[in-house]
C-alpha cells in the first residue's frame, strides 16, 4: 500500500513484510515473520526482562529527594500487600474506573489523562527516577488525587493486578531495541500481552504507539499470535492519527521533528 491508498486494513493483516521506508513507519504496518530474526512471542514463560538504562542520571536535588521521600510513599503501589478486591480502592476516595500507563517517561501523557479524567484512577509505571520525580512534582503541586505510581518494571505489577481490573492501558513509544541481539528485550511481546489480557476487562482498550516501522509490524504480529485483542482499524487514518483524547508526548514531538512517522494502535480486549 502506498501513502495514497485508502483501502481499510484487515484487523488480522497477513504475515508478510510491507515496504520499509527507513526508521519511521511503513505505509502499511504489516507484521513480518519470515524476515524477522526473532518472533515477538520470544520466550512465553514468565521470565522478567529487566529495564535497561540508568535509573538515576545524577544525584537528586534537595527538592527531588524530598518528593521521593515524602510524596512517593503516599502514592506508591505496594506489591508486598495483596491487591484490593476493587482496584479503585487504591485511591482516596475510591474510584470506579482504573487505567494503566506502562513506561510513562516524562509523565506528559499520564498527567494529561489525570487532569482531563478526574473520575478515573491512573496507575503509572516507570522505572527511571527522572520521570517519577516529574510525576511526583505535578501530583504535589496540583493536588492530583487520582494517580498512583509504581516505580519499577511493569511485569511484576501486571501479575499483581486483579483479573479484569483495568479499563484502559497505554504503552507509548517503548524502546524499540532495533539490534537483532536485543530484540528479546522488547516490552511488547506475546507474554506481556498475555498479562495485559488477564488484567484488562473485556471491552477495555489497549493503546500502543511507536515511531519505528519494524516495531509496528512486530506489535501487530504479537497481537495476532496472542489473540486476546482486536485491532480497531478500518482506514489508514486510524493508525496514522491520534484521537483528541490522545495527547502528544515530548518523545513523539522529537520523533516527528527528526522526520519519523508515528503509528498509533488501538486494540479492544476481546
Amino acid at each position: 500500500m502506498t501513502e495514497d491508498d485508502t483501502a481499510a486494513p484487515s484487523p488480522h493483516p497477513p504475515l508478510r513484510l510491507g515496504e520499509d521506508r527507513g526508521e519511521g513507519q511503513t505505509s502499511t504496518p504489516e507484521p513480518a515473520a519470515a524476515s524477522r530474526p526473532l518472533s515477538p512471542s520470544g520466550e512465553r514463560e514468565e521470565r522478567d526482562l529487566r529495564s535497561y538504562g540508568r535509573r538515576r542520571r545524577r544525584k537528586p536535588s534537595p527538592r527531588q529527594a524530598a518528593l521521593l521521600h515524602d510524596v512517593l510513599p503516599r502514592v506508591v503501589v505496594d506489591l508486598s500487600r495483596p491487591p484490593p478486591a476493587r482496584l479503585g480502592e487504591l485511591f482516596t476516595p475510591p474510584i470506579g474506573e482504573v487505567w494503566l500507563e506502562i513506561g510513562f517517561g516524562g509523565a506528559e501523557h499520564l498527567l494529561w489523562q489525570a487532569r482531563h479524567n478526574p473520575s478515573v484512577g491512573l496507575i503509572g509505571c516507570e522505572p527511571f527516577e527522572d520521570g517519577v520525580v516529574k510525576a511526583l512534582s505535578a501530583i504535589e503541586q496540583e493536588k492530583l488525587a487520582n494517580i498512583r505510581i509504581y516505580a519499577d518494571d511493569a511485569r511484576p505489577l501486571l501479575r499483581w493486578l486483579p483479573a479484569a481490573s483495568i479499563g484502559r492501558a497505554f504503552i507509548l513509544f517503548p524502546d524499540p531495541w532495533p539490534k537483532k541481539r536485543h530484540q528479546k528485550r522488547r516490552l511488547v511481546s506475546v507474554a506481556t500481552l498475555d498479562q495485559l489480557a488477564r488484567a484488562m476487562r473485556p471491552g477495555g482498550e489497549l493503546r500502543i504507539a511507536t515511531d519505528i516501522g519494524d516495531y509496528a509490524r512486530w506489535i501487530l504480529s504479537a497481537v495476532r499470535e496472542q489473540q486476546g485483542f482486536r485491532w480497531l482499524a478500518s482506514r489508514p487514518a486510524d493508525w496514522r492519527e491520534r484521537g483528541p483524547d490522545w495527547p502528544a508526548t515530548r518523545y513523539e514531538q522529537k520523533a516527528r521533528a527528526a522526520g519519523r512517522k508515528c503509528t498509533y494502535f488501538r486494540f479492544r480486549r476481546a
